[in-house]
């Protein structure tokens, strides 16, 4: 069949997602890009927070139209979203032909032959078990791709699903992310993520091992000249750890380091394992280690706990710590979480704090993208636009899909890390000139 692949939400996501175009396109599928033409589509949700749940229907409807309108025959759907609600999703959904959870994205292509067939399977798997070593369609690009180290969540934050439709932690064994690492450069993939729900804990299953010493073996591989680091947690960055991220010139000076709040109370509601103090402390260790550190957090709105004294807490740290990318979301309350049953903010006071952090915010990355003009910084080129042909790419403070881009003037040429003396800076839009 013409297969066609719509990823929603994380970057594990997108891991899960290449696995399964991998395995479709073994099984003798053709990989479709037009969902007008596919024949079968997999929707591979997230399912969050209620906004991501949302967009994972709606997506789900829109896709479902080309049953009527296009060649479509088949609608799975994957992932979170399918990992929680399971059966249900058949029968609120009809449009959906079959539903497979997080456990059993290496069933792809027998349930889709099995949907061919004229069943509705629901296939649910062990959320736990071992990390699939299954290869991957990479779908990012010619210059970056993801590299999952681990999966799941033992962190039991009170806000948060993750465990529940993740599993337990588990870290993949170091010699097959460093033989796919090797894989990775080989390919021609100069930039690679490093994924976790928290990479941090990485190692804590394996003896010997931890996230310090599997990026010191990362950055012996020839090929591979920048090491992201998605996410870390704050509780766990270590003093070797630092040590290792300032001083390996691959391990690329941006975190990102969710804190969700500041205020001791709600982050101990929260059942977060730092003090406000703490965060503050490990900021302005982590500023004055690594130079050139560009960082980068999550921020919740409107939490339990959360009165006016508390969210304004939240925007002094902000104006004070000046940390140069942040996103914030308005508290979802999940089903079955503990914080869900506390008392909390409505929904409408959540978004509009969201709002006025998210604007404060504004000033703070506008400021520090002003003061660039005329510093020389690192960036690597992903490709040209489209539209312009200009040559487009980011800084090494710009994560792909989540911060700011780079246009280049001057010869660049995908997958290339070059030099480059910022002209202008504007919206997250950084112009300069390759020297």
């Amino acid at each position: 069949m013409k297969v066609g692949m719509i990823s929603l939400g994380c970057p594990k996501n997108q891991v899960s997602a290449e696995q399964m175009l991998y395995l479709l396109r073994e099984a003798g599928h053709e990989i479709e890009t037009d969902p007008a033409e596919a024949e079968a589509i997999v929707i591979n949700t997230c399912a969050f927070i209620e906004d991501a749940k949302q967009e994972a229907i709606n997506t789900i409807l829109e896709i479902a139209e080309f049953k009527r309108e296009g060649a479509l025959r088949l609608l799975i759907v994957t992932g979170c979203l399918s990992q929680l609600f399971g059966e249900q999703i058949l029968s609120e959904l009809p449009e959906v032909d079959a539903v497979v959870g997080v456990g059993s994205c290496e069933e792809i292509a027998d349930i889709l032959d099995r949907a061919q067939k004229g069943e509705k399977p629901v296939v649910i798997g062990d959320n736990s078990a071992p990390v699939s070593e299954c290869p991957r369609m990479i779908s990012t690009g010619p210059a970056w791709a993801y590299l999952l180290i681990a999966e799941g969540c033992d962190n039991r934050c009170s806000y948060c699903v993750i465990p529940r439709i993740r599993g337990r932690f588990r870290s993949r064994a170091p010699e097959k992310i460093l033989e796919e690492a090797g894989k990775l450069a080989s390919y021609g993939y100069r930039e690679i993520i490093l994924v976790a729900q928290d990479l941090t804990r990485y190692g804590k299953d394996i003896p010997g091992w931890d996230l310090a010493r599997l990026l010191r073996e990362l950055c012996k591989i020839e090929g591979v000249d920048w090491i992201r680091l998605h996410y870390l947690y704050p509780h766990e960055l270590t003093d070797e750890l630092i040590e290792v991220i300032a001083d390996e010139p691959k391990v690329v000076k941006y975190l990102d380091i969710p804190i969700q709040h500041i205020n001791d109370r709600i982050l101990k509601l929260m059942n977060r394992r730092d003090t406000g103090d703490e965060i503050r402390a490990l900021f302005r260790k982590l500023r004055g280690r690594i130079p050139g550190l560009v960082l980068r957090t999550s921020l919740i709105s409107g939490l339990p706990g959360e009165g006016e004294a508390e969210f304004e807490e939240l925007c002094e740290f902000l104006r004070e710590a000046k940390i140069e990318r942040a996103g914030v979301f308005p508290f979802s309350p999940e089903e079955g979480t503990p914080a869900a049953a506390m008392e909390h903010a409505d929904a409408q006071t959540a978004r509009a704090r969201a709002e006025k952090i998210q604007e404060l915010q504004a000033g703070v990355m506008d400021e520090w993208e002003a003061s660039l003009a005329g510093k020389t910084v690192s960036a690597i080129c992903d490709g040209y636009s489209a539209e312009t042909g200009e040559a487009l790419g980011r800084a090494y403070f710009d994560s792909p899909g989540i911060d700011g881009a780079v246009v280049f003037e001057g010869e660049v040429s995908p997958g290339d890390i070059v030099e480059v003396e910022i002209i202008s800076a504007e919206d997250g839009v950084l112009k300069g000139k390759v020297i």
